[in-house]
């Protein structure tokens, strides 16, 4: 919506005069009418919207959602409502937006043994906490 956005708004694709609730605590899926062919080496990722968030308690589930590039169905978000109110979403509602990002495509390799570092195998929180 603006001129140096990093991600492309997403929108909901439904029926003429549909509605789909979403009801407190519960999730759907909702499709976007969009399909692509994301270039190898990038990933589509699928964030939610921060007024979403931040004024309705709606996330996008995994997020980030990844779509990979040699995927090329139809892009659907799977928004979750943790907000107090149903969510009403209806055609052309914007629900979610699209970052194309680079990613690092590698051919793992087992081993005996990993390289050792000083976190070691220090796990949640072994960091410190905050």
């Amino acid at each position: 919506m603006s001129e140096h956005a990093a991600g492309l708004d997403l929108s909901a694709c439904l029926p003429d005069g549909a509605v789909l609730t979403i009801a407190p605590g519960r999730r759907e899926l909702v499709p976007t009418g969009v399909a692509m062919a994301i270039p190898v080496g990038y990933e589509g990722q699928v964030r939610p919207r921060s007024g979403l968030a931040l004024h309705r308690g709606v996330l996008v589930a995994n997020a980030p959602g990844t779509i990979d590039a040699d995927y090329r169905g139809e892009i659907q978000v799977i928004l979750l409502n943790l907000g107090a109110e149903p969510l009403e979403v209806r055609h052309g509602d914007r629900i979610a937006q699209l970052v194309l990002a680079p990613v690092a495509l590698l051919e793992p390799s087992e081993v005996e043994v990993l390289p050792p570092a000083e976190r070691g195998e220090g796990g949640f929180g072994s960091t410190g906490v905050g």
